[in-house]
């Protein structure tokens, strides 16, 4: 467990094109938040997308969890926050939405992702070694 050590936010106000016709966001929208967040934070550690390919190694996503609390609307200001909490044999991010002015939490959840060998398309059991480089960790 690494909670804490590597966390980033970003804010995004909700576009017109997010919401239905009440003004609140679809809830698979979510996800695309999710990602954003989680693209902002592999940036930050040097492990995005291009790089993870470029290290040999694909991360796909196996599971996604989102639980809404309260909605998020049309012009608001959301603020995402992905967290890095295991890299041991898979990487867990969670997340929090909250409401960017009043810090009210509006979503919660985690995505999982496990590394696979680009070259034979296996899954790792164990998680690669430059995982643990980009993260600042020694290698058990």
């Amino acid at each position: 467990m690494i909670k804490g050590i590597h966390h980033t936010e970003i804010d995004i106000e909700i576009p017109f094109h997010d919401v239905d016709m009440m003004e609140v966001v679809w809830h698979g929208h979510y996800a695309k938040y999710f990602e954003i967040a989680r693209c902002a934070l592999l940036e930050k550690i040097n492990y995005n997308y291009p790089q993870m390919r470029d290290s040999g190694y694909a991360w796909p996503v196996i599971d996604l969890r989102i639980r809404y609390a309260k909605p998020a609307v049309f012009g608001q200001t959301i603020t995402v926050r992905a967290e890095i909490v295991e890299c041991e044999n898979r990487l867990k991010i969670s997340y929090l939405i909250t409401n960017k002015c009043s810090g009210l939490r509006l979503t919660k959840g985690h995505s999982i992702q496990v590394a696979v060998n680009m070259v034979t398309q296996e899954m790792c059991l164990a998680t690669p070694v430059v995982l643990f480089e980009k993260l600042g960790l020694e290698v058990s």
